[in-house]
């Protein structure tokens, strides 16, 4: 990155993260990816090459550091970096409450979805023993995808796991993603046949339950509560 050169922090700090992909490379990396591929899994359309160079900008500005494992490294933040988490919170939330919007299909990746549900799970709701949730996502580009939870380690599978499936999610991308965002409650999408959760009734009732959702959740939430107050008043 061409660096501004005037002597102000804004300028400083832009030297860092104003360069495309970086602020979505730090997003990855708070919410806890530290392998390469972890993070390349969650930025769909980055390529190795340019993901690679970012990585190498951030190490360089301190961000970040490299930390060898017997097999590759991993990329681990700094105290530095570590500190960007509230910042890069209050860019989300401001898009929240600025420039709200519904997503649509174009905007979402079925397995990018799926990833980031499997790196929500709370693993204090999940049952202490193995489930496996198939993600039958419909639409132009149908996939099939499975998330493992194995007593409380989840995974995500892109064959089949070679494990009975205890539940079955389908629907179009798009309209877990509402439920992941918070734009609409699980229950609604239920109602309306546009999410499907079919197995034992118990997990069925559970199986909201064992996510965290979207880190804006909340923020969208209060969104859609003053949309609609101000729709009705």
């Amino acid at each position: 990155m061409r660096e501004y050169g005037q002597y102000c922090p804004v300028s400083i700090g832009s030297e860092v993260l104003a360069d495309r992909w970086t602020p979505l490379i730090l997003r990855e990396m708070v919410y806890g990816s530290t392998r390469f591929n972890e993070i390349e899994r969650g930025l769909p359309g980055i390529s190795r090459t340019l993901l690679a160079t970012r990585l190498r900008h951030l190490e360089r500005k301190g961000v970040l550091e490299r930390v060898p494992q017997a097999r590759g490294c991993e990329y681990r933040l700094t105290p530095a970096g570590r500190e960007l988490a509230p910042i890069l919170v209050a860019i989300g939330e401001w898009a929240v409450k600025w420039l709200f919007a519904e997503p649509v299909p174009a905007e979402v990746d079925p397995v990018t979805l799926t990833w980031w549900m499997h790196r929500r799970v709370d693993r204090d709701r999940v049952p202490q023993r193995r489930v496996v949730i198939e993600f039958d996502y419909t639409g132009p580009a149908p996939i099939r995808l499975w998330i493992v939870l194995d007593r409380g380690e989840p995974s995500v599978c892109r064959k089949p796991p070679g494990f009975d499936v205890d539940l079955y999610v389908t629907g179009e991308p798009v309209a877990l993603m509402r439920v992941f965002a918070g734009t609409r409650t699980l229950a609604e999408a239920i109602d309306d046949g546009s999410v499907q959760v079919h197995g034992p009734s118990a997990l069925v009732r559970e199986f909201g339950t064992w996510f965290l959702w979207s880190p804006f959740h909340a923020a969208v939430r209060r969104a859609v509560a003053g949309f609609e107050a101000g729709e009705h008043s």
